[in-house]
């Protein structure tokens, strides 16, 4: 039995500058599928091409037709991958819109419950939405007719219009026109690259010659690439998704409830701690980037150079997230768990406090550490549970009832017990994940 496996992007860099003609030829090509890009969200993100994003081959001919591959002179190695991600960016808008469309209905108080499921059934039958938008008749066969049908008998035609109105009106009104304004990379198929000579060799727009990029490494990949060109560097950055397989552990057998936090990165149910040094790291570096904005605000007018200013901060943020992925490894090897509890929260505010407090929180890593724990999971079999995060810190996880909290300490005079309140939300987080 094949082994389950996941999708991971690392990066591969050039050992020496660009040459500037080389550079120069590779800028051409993202300029180009830049422009085919655009051409695509400009021919095909509107509601009359619904029918034609499914599986794409019919845009795909169009395409070929229209005589914009030899117009620019772009390999078709490039032009068909310009066309195929352009679309995926407007199937994606267009699965966005109908969730919106969604959830923005379920909050109308002024559809009936029958209209809501009418109105979501539209929405998730692609050629009925298809026929809404364009204002034509539905049409559909099988058991989708027999639902449809059923549908429309419990709703008059004045309401099945209002619905209709409602979806285009919203589908307008969610719609934001797709535009790629900058050539800072482009897509690489197989066809068009290979590795040789400790680097990799680029396909360009002049036919059979190829320009050659030294690397870091000599590590060799099969996988569609994405090329990231920094002209001004004269530097390239190629991001390879490769698969890695999924392990299993059979000691891994835990349960466990975390909190997240700003001066403890970590914290389980039982107390134990990870990431203790975190808020020593945070504080030093939301400190310092507090100080060169303000130093950068005084000195604006002298036009100061940044480059200095982004090479630090790189490095800063380099060394927080280094220190962030060692204590969630270290987490996973000590806690074993099978299943683990996560609440899920709002993103942070801290409004009414001091502008001090409000920028170390914009700078709170909370974000980076759930990404980086999530994929450690997948990687390493355990399952996440996300649970609602609601009153986690103030609710007793022992009665359920209401508490105090100071100074990190909740107090239950129910219960009379008296615990920081991570860990108290910890066992809440344990708790309602096992509810569930």
């Amino acid at each position: 039995m094949p082994q389950d496996t996941l999708c991971k992007t690392i990066h591969q860099y050039n050992k020496v500058p660009v040459p500037k003609a080389d550079m120069e030829k590779l800028l051409e090509i993202a300029q180009d599928y830049q422009k085919v890009k655009n051409y695509v969200y400009q021919r095909y993100s509107g509601p009359s091409s619904l029918s034609k994003l499914y599986p794409g081959y019919t845009i795909q001919n169009e395409m070929t037709e229209s005589g914009l591959r030899s117009q620019l002179g772009l390999p078709s190695v490039y032009f068909y991958l310009a066309v195929f991600e352009a679309l995926g960016d407007i199937k994606t808008q267009w699965t966005m819109v109908k969730t919106s469309i969604s959830r923005l209905a379920g909050q109308n108080e002024n559809f009936s419950e029958m209209e809501k499921h009418y109105l979501r059934f539209l929405l998730k039958v692609s050629r009925a939405f298809d026929a809404v938008l364009n204002r034509q008749e539905i049409h559909l066969q099988g058991d989708m007719d027999k639902q449809y049908r059923f549908l429309i008998a419990q709703l008059d035609e004045d309401k099945q219009d209002k619905i209709h109105s409602y979806i285009c009106r919203q589908a307008r009104k969610q719609m934001v026109k797709l535009n790629t304004s900058r050539a800072v990379g482009f897509s690489v198929s197989s066809k068009a690259y290979r590795y040789e000579d400790h680097g990799i060799y680029l396909a360009i727009k002049e036919k059979r010659k190829r320009i050659y990029i030294p690397l870091t490494d000599n590590n060799r990949y099969q996988s569609q690439l994405y090329l990231k060109l920094y002209p001004e560097k004269q530097s390239v950055e190629i991001h390879v998704p490769i698969q890695v397989t999924v392990r299993e552990h059979s000691d891994y057998s835990n349960q466990i409830g975390i909190s997240l936090g700003m001066n403890v990165m970590l914290t389980t149910d039982q107390g134990k701690e990870y990431g203790e040094s975190f808020g020593t790291y945070h504080k030093e570096y939301a400190e310092w980037v507090r100080e060169q904005m303000r130093s950068y605000s005084q000195n604006r007018s002298q036009n100061p150079g940044r480059e200095k200013y982004y090479r630090k901060k790189r490095r800063q943020e380099e060394r927080l997230h280094s220190y962030i992925n060692q204590e969630l490894n270290r987490f996973l090897r000590t806690e074993k768990p099978e299943v683990l509890y996560l609440p899920k929260l709002p993103a942070p505010r801290a409004n009414g406090a001091s502008r001090k407090i409000n920028h170390s929180v914009t700078l709170w890593q909370r974000g980076y550490i759930r990404d980086r724990l999530i994929q450690k999971c997948r990687e390493q079999s355990i399952k996440i549970v996300e649970v609602m995060g609601r009153d986690i810190s103030s609710e007793c996880s022992q009665c359920g009832r209401l508490g105090e909290r100071n100074d990190g300490i909740f107090t239950c005079k129910s219960c009379d017990i008296q615990v920081p309140d991570r860990i108290n939300a910890a066992q809440n987080a344990k708790n309602r994940g096992a509810k569930r």
